[in-house]
């Protein structure tokens, strides 16, 4: 093998998740010419064409195949060696990436970032939207952490005892679903129950890459379903729709109790025996020792405390 530039290796990895030149560009903030050259340089080091263009974009060969689990634990182990042993906030300007389900954002951020700010001023935090893709990033170290909801209910298959073991993680809030429904509704003359429940259509928010709900799975097992009349992604929507409709709409208590009073609606217990859920700071292990990654764990664990306390 040739000598080789260690600085290619992030490249030869992001090609082999991505199968795409543009993809990994995109990744990368490099153009297309730019990794293309790179490649160029990897095949000549390595002596081997590593890709091959097929319709579906770029097929990896057997040797890149074999480089690829060995070179994602040789990229971490140089990010180690590299890594500062101690971490000033006050000179820091590290840029954590973090990627946080919808309805934790108001839960969470009014709680550590006011010291974020004070201690750290030139540190910033690039928050994205928790989506499907989210979790592949976290375990490839793309990302540093995440605020996710995980079960603790042992019917769902989002148990936390199933979070992956290259995972660590913190337990930040516990939450529950109440139903909300329009002042003046007809339900609200009749008996609350299951039977009432289910009577209604139902208007549901998709958030943190799910479209489903332990609610739901729980309904399943007794051959039970709601009536979704629509699905939505937005919060304000929805209870805008809930405002002006006989729609009834399932929330995370604490998320809904900070939006509710601009809105005329009623909130009620869901009839159905439910263990609460969490909010979950999770973050790849890979990490645990940096005291950069720790120190802003702890300020959001430690800042979060706050709200669960009051």
């Amino acid at each position: 093998m040739k000598q080789l530039d260690f600085n290619l290796l992030k490249v030869l990895e992001v090609l082999l998740e991505e199968q795409s030149v543009t993809a990994a560009a995109t990744r990368l903030h490099l153009s297309q010419s730019a990794v293309s050259k790179q490649l160029n340089k990897l095949r000549e080091a390595l002596d081997d064409q590593l890709f091959e263009r097929t319709a579906y974009g770029l097929k990896a060969t057997p040797r890149a195949l074999q480089l690829a689990p060995e070179l994602r634990l040789l990229l971490q182990q140089l990010d180690k060696f590299t890594r500062p042993s101690t971490f000033e906030p006050a000179e820091s300007r590290r840029t954590f990436r973090m990627h946080v389900v919808e309805t934790a954002y108001s839960l969470t951020y009014p709680y550590f970032m006011p010291r974020l700010l004070k201690e750290a001023p030139l540190v910033s935090i690039n928050s994205q939207t928790w989506s499907q893709d989210s979790m592949d990033k976290l375990l490839r170290c793309e990302i540093d952490m995440g605020i996710i909801c995980r079960e603790w209910d042992d019917r769902s298959l989002l148990h936390m005892n199933n979070i992956p073991v290259e995972l660590g993680y913190a337990e930040l809030i516990r939450d529950h679903p109440v139903c909300l429904v329009r002042q003046g509704h007809s339900l609200l003359s009749e008996e609350w129950n299951l039977e009432t429940f289910l009577k209604y259509r139902h208007l549901q928010v998709a958030f943190g890459g799910l479209e489903h709900w332990l609610l739901d799975d729980v309904l399943k097992l007794s051959h039970l379903k709601r009536d979704i009349a629509v699905n939505m992604t937005d919060f304000n929507s929805a209870l805008e729709l809930c405002q002006h409709s006989d729609l009834v709409l399932c929330a995370p208590k604490k998320y809904v109790a900070q939006m509710i009073a601009d809105y005329e609606l009623v909130c009620l217990d869901v009839p159905v025996q439910l263990q609460p859920g969490a909010y979950v700071l999770v973050w790849h292990k890979h990490f645990e020792l940096d005291p950069s990654h720790r120190w802003l764990r702890n300020l959001i664990v430690n800042g979060v405390q706050r709200l669960v306390k009051a």
